[in-house]
């Protein structure tokens, strides 16, 4: 159903995926069973040194309705109801975690060919308000993600961001935490099958600056190997087999230069699906 610019969280997501996604420094195994109904069962157990966290998540799907619900270790239930194009370019999501009373939420997407909002309220008495919105083209965008305390009458987060594309480039700029933060980020396509990118960060209060930048390339259309380094002298680099169709097997590993007398991290996942 997406089209048109997208939500607010679609600015700098193809930098962001590029340069932090499937690194890890953890254990994690998933699996994922479908019963002769359709149901979908995803078993996960992530291995955090000498803690194990795991979940069990189940996914019913009827027509344009989904409905998801996860158990986890740490006693707590999640649930999500997905409403799909109730209306044209509408989607409705409602989400709820026990026992956290508070936590529940409504929130409202509409997508259109030149813009995309989302806004979404907490089910409470004095809720925080979020609401994004993007306007633009799959080329230029502009857009903005504000949300409001009713409780206190503050401003929780205001963030802005720009997004411009073109052919095999993205470049994106988004201003964060009320303009005390500025990211900028850059991702291109530079052949059919390596990809670069960088991500530079400016605290405006600490004048710190944080610089990172990566690349991924296809060694064939099952295998791909990412590595990224940053300007604290952290790197880190990935391999990932596809090795039947949607089963990953993926092996990360981190140094750090300035710490290199000690052990290097290494992270080991693997994700079934039928």
């Amino acid at each position: 159903m997406v089209k048109g610019p997208g939500l607010y969280t679609e600015i700098g997501k193809k930098a962001r995926d590029l340069l932090y996604r499937d690194y890890q420094g953890d254990q994690k195994f998933s699996v994922t069973t479908y019963s002769s109904t359709g149901v979908a069962i995803t078993t996960t157990g992530t291995n955090k040194g000498s803690l194990f966290l795991g979940d069990v998540a189940t996914q019913v799907k009827n027509k344009n309705f989904t409905a998801d619900v996860k158990v986890s270790t740490d006693s707590s239930l999640l649930t999500t109801l997905t409403f799909d194009e109730p209306a044209p370019g509408l989607k409705v999501i409602v989400q709820a975690k026990l026992p956290d009373h508070k936590s529940g939420k409504a929130e409202v997407q509409y997508f259109h060919d030149y813009a995309g909002i989302s806004t979404s309220v907490g089910f409470t008495a004095t809720p925080i308000v979020n609401f994004s919105g993007v306007v633009g083209t799959n080329g230029l965008s502009l857009g903005t993600d504000v949300a409001y305390n009713t409780e206190s009458g503050n401003f929780k987060h205001f963030n802005a961001g720009f997004n411009f594309t073109k052919d095999d480039l993205i470049a994106s700029l988004i201003l964060n935490d009320k303009g005390e933060k500025l990211n900028a980020s850059y991702y291109q396509i530079v052949s059919p099958s390596t990809v670069v990118g960088a991500e530079i960060s400016h605290n405006f209060t600490t004048k710190e600056n944080a610089i990172t930048v990566g690349t991924q390339h296809a060694l064939d259309p099952l295998t791909t190997v990412k590595a990224r380094v940053n300007n604290a002298g952290v790197a880190n680099a990935l391999i990932q087999h596809e090795w039947r169709p949607k089963s990953f097997f993926t092996v990360s590993g981190e140094v750090d230069s300035k710490a290199i007398d000690k052990s290097a991290k290494v992270g080991i996942a693997l994700a079934l699906k039928p």
